[in-house]
């Protein structure tokens, strides 16, 4: 089971549930905290879903590679079957799907069907082809862009620009992640991780744009507290992101940039909270924030990256 659990990224899981919770919380404006509209359980089911497979069927096609560089993991150690690995993987896959068309119907919007479909080809198509090119980076955030696209597709929006923001700087953030992380195996070049960070700061600055594109027109966007407070709060908490990328960028040693791509993979969570707080308040920001546990808790048992 702990195979299993390390084959599907079990911390990262959590931010895979964030990212549509906080899309539904945003676009349906909720503020009592209570519980989830079934549109909302079944995007959060269809992003975990997909989350999973698409880190099950990344080992399946990079068994070779693994071999050689990760011997430790699930396939490659021969803890789990290549084969089973495949089955596992195209289910969850089939998973995701059908509960982002159940979010469909009980939504009454072909939204969230749509966004899964693009979201399955995202992850063939970064698995099987982008994955080792220039573009794997792009093709990684486009799908947790895609992730957040979900749960804002089943409250039936985005309905603003400024709410494009959000899957828009987040995928560009998880894009500087992925071009991180790239030799995180091996000895990481500096200026892979120099451009990484930037991309990181990128994603950062875009996201927030969902609270400062409002205010090129006079129009506040934080509903639950000051907007300097807002900003402030997201400016710390990328600091403390680029912080922990900085240290691994003067020493780049494996476990630094390890170390480094854990941290920025568990600020999502965080993330998402105070996007969600600018709209819902601090109770639903609280609910976002409590799935941290599910990511500290994991990483006991298996290492995120």
């Amino acid at each position: 089971m702990r195979a299993w659990l390390r084959l599907v990224r079990l911390p990262n899981l959590a931010t895979a549930a964030a990212d549509p919770l906080a899309g539904f919380l945003i676009c349906s404006g909720l503020t009592q905290v209570g519980w989830l509209p079934t549109a909302g359980w079944l995007a959060v089911l269809a992003g975990v879903a997909s989350y999973a497979a698409g880190m099950v069927l990344n080992d399946v096609s990079d068994l070779v590679i693994d071999q050689v560089e990760r011997p430790e993991r699930p396939l490659p150690s021969g803890a789990i079957p290549r084969g089973s690995a495949a089955v596992v993987g195209n289910l969850l896959l089939l998973v995701g799907g059908a509960a982002a068309c159940g979010a469909a119907l009980v939504a009454a919007t072909p939204g969230p069907a749509l966004v899964a479909a693009v979201l399955a080809v995202g992850i063939w198509l970064y698995n099987r082809h982008a994955k080792g090119s220039v573009f794997g980076p792009a093709v990684m955030g486009s799908c947790r862009g895609l992730n957040w696209l979900l749960g804002m597709a089943a409250a039936g929006g985005p309905t603003a620009v400024s709410e494009w923001a959000i899957p828009a700087g987040m995928g560009l953030y998880v894009a500087g992640i992925t071009l991180f992380a790239r030799d995180e195996a091996a000895a990481s070049r500096r200026p892979t991780l120099i451009a990484g960070g930037l991309l990181m700061i990128a994603g950062l600055a875009t996201a927030a744009g969902f609270v400062w594109l409002p205010l090129l027109n006079g129009v506040a966007r934080v509903a639950t507290l000051p907007v300097q407070s807002w900003l402030t709060c997201w400016g710390i908490l990328g600091v403390s992101i680029l912080i922990r990328a900085g240290q691994a960028i003067v020493q780049p040693e494996p476990a630094r940039v390890r170390a480094a791509v854990g941290n920025a993979i568990m600020a999502i969570i965080t993330l998402d909270a105070v996007l969600v707080l600018a709209v819902c308040g601090p109770g639903w920001a609280f609910v976002v924030l409590m799935l941290l546990a599910w990511f500290l808790l994991g990483r006991r048992l298996v290492p995120p990256t």
